[in-house]
């Protein structure tokens, strides 16, 4: 059955590169496959996903942007300005900037644009609030081009929350389509959009600086192998993130193709729903000690693409990695020891242990990207070993995502980036019990330190702080890590040079240029 999806992938991608063949070499076009994320939605209200998806193609900025080493730099902004207290940020806005369809990119419609996230935002499932408090007071000024937020929360940085594609700057009056034809101040446009193939885009001519292609032909390709054979047929000229850990390597030793690998600031690892079986300590406890990540990593299934690590950020980061102790370590032994003293056996001989009577089968969701399906079968390996069933549930992104927001799985396997905002504090949101807790975790002494993570503005502190909460999430066995992930983009010599970035917001920019 394996074999015939991988097999029915290919067909697919064939038939939908096919009908590209004949523009793959048309002057000034460039063919990009990429993973369909939101459904191809760019909406930055429909999710996250489609806030990504707006930027990554091209067609949206952002006030600020980051550099790779995650620092902020002027982007749509020219500059800003804060008060003492942190609760007033004066942004100026680059001058004689124009939106895609021709209109002024004032400072009023930047409000705007903020004004409509922070209103609408609610209703979807991008929770903006996560960058920007939803009682924040947005004004403009056209005559010196600012913008002026105030807030009742002091922010260490707000723009780097800015810099969030979710906070994207979008001409609001005439994205008349916003599901899929937003109206950004990217290099790109969208012309048109086909479900469940990709979007057309074309240059945006009221870009401020020469745009390199015509035309975008971005095809989804959600096969890692498909993408491979695209790109070795030439019916494209780059894609994002080929994870098969053959086809890289083989892409890599293949002079004609380039490979930009990035070690970057994403975090594989498996949400654990507190609601169900994994609610029961010594099960958590025993699940993360059977499995063996350094092994995992560093073998021919993932072919080192990821770093195995014990904690929710990233050991190449500044916050106390080397300081953290795993009680959890790799020990089959210890695991099965962790159950059988909780009284967790096999009672009638099946293979698989029974709590309060019901045999435990974790219900493990996953969708086939960035390796997260064979990290999943791999983690099922290691469970069947200790007496732990899994059922395992594999589907788009979308659906893990539907699941994770209804509580719907015991384990979702999902690859994050970790400091969206160049910080960490929106990420470690997510274990914040009074928060949009995906797994029902609940910490008195965690929340403490979020609350005050909030409000702390010195960095020496904050590191303290961050350090001290990844390490409450360890002993509580609170997140199943799988480790951190390296990024990459793939271009056939049609392509002068492309990079994948640390923060991978950034695709489809005017560092992509054809070859002479």
């Amino acid at each position: 059955m394996k074999n015939t999806k991988i097999a029915v992938g290919l067909l697919t991608a064939a038939a939908m590169t096919a009908g590209m063949a004949s523009t793959a070499m048309a002057a000034g076009t460039l063919n990009f496959g990429c993973q369909n994320y939101a459904g191809g939605s760019v909406n930055p209200l429909f999710q996250e996903s489609s806030a990504w998806n707006a930027m990554r193609y091209g067609v949206t900025e952002g006030l600020f942007k980051f550099t790779d080493s995650m620092e902020i730099e002027p982007w749509i902004a020219e500059s800003y300005e804060v008060s003492e207290d942190h609760k007033t940020w004066t942004i100026k806005i680059k001058d004689g900037l124009k939106f895609s369809d021709g209109c002024d990119l004032t400072a009023s419609k930047v409000a705007e644009s903020l004004q409509w996230d922070m209103t609408e935002g609610p209703n979807g499932q991008s929770r903006p609030n996560k960058y920007l408090e939803y009682s924040a007071q947005i004004s403009a000024d056209d005559e010196t081009n600012t913008v002026t937020i105030v807030t009742e929360t002091a922010y260490v940085n707000l723009m780097k929350n800015l810099a969030h594609p979710t906070m994207a700057i979008v001409d609001v009056a005439d994205s008349t389509e916003p599901e899929h034809a937003i109206i950004g101040s990217g290099p790109y446009k969208i012309d048109n959009y086909t479900e469940e193939v990709g979007y057309d885009l074309s240059a945006n001519e009221n870009f401020r600086e020469p745009v390199p292609y015509d035309n975008v032909k971005l095809l989804y390709m959600g096969d890692a192998t498909a993408k491979a054979m695209a790109l070795r047929n030439g019916q494209v000229d780059l894609v994002e993130n080929i994870t098969n850990v053959g086809d890289i390597q083989s892409l890599m030793d293949d002079p004609d193709y380039t490979v930009d690998i990035a070690t970057g600031v994403r975090t594989g690892f498996s949400w654990v729903n507190f609601e169900g079986a994994l609610g029961n300590d010594a099960v958590r406890q025993a699940v993360m000690m059977a499995i063996d990540d350094e092994t995992i990593c560093t073998s021919p299934l993932i072919g080192g693409l990821y770093n195995a690590g014990c904690s929710v950020l990233p050991s190449n980061l500044e916050y106390g990695y080397d300081t953290l102790v795993d009680p959890y370590a790799f020990d089959l032994e210890g695991a099965n020891k962790i159950l059988d003293d909780a009284g967790i056996v096999d009672t009638d001989g099946d293979g698989i242990r029974e709590l309060d009577g019901q045999n435990i089968v974790l219900k493990y969701s996953f969708y086939d990207n960035r390796l997260l399906k064979e990290f999943s079968q791999a983690h099922h390996l290691y469970l069947d070993m200790i007496g732990i069933g899994i059922d395992e549930n594999e589907s788009d992104s979308e659906t893990c995502w539907s699941e994770l927001e209804n509580h719907d799985y015991d384990l979702s396997n999902n690859n994050w980036t970790t400091v969206g905002t160049g910080d960490p504090t929106a990420f470690l949101s997510n274990w914040y019990s009074k928060d949009a807790n995906y797994s029902s975790y609940s910490n008195e002494e965690y929340d403490a330190l979020y609350e005050e993570l909030q409000v702390e503005m010195d960095h020496e502190k904050r590191v303290e702080i961050i350090t001290r909460m990844q390490q409450i999430l360890i002993d509580d066995a609170a997140v199943l890590v799988d480790g951190y992930y390296k990024s990459s983009m793939i271009y056939s010599k049609n392509v002068a040079e492309a990079h994948i970035h640390t923060a991978d917001y950034y695709w489809l920019s005017t560092e992509i240029k054809p070859a002479e």
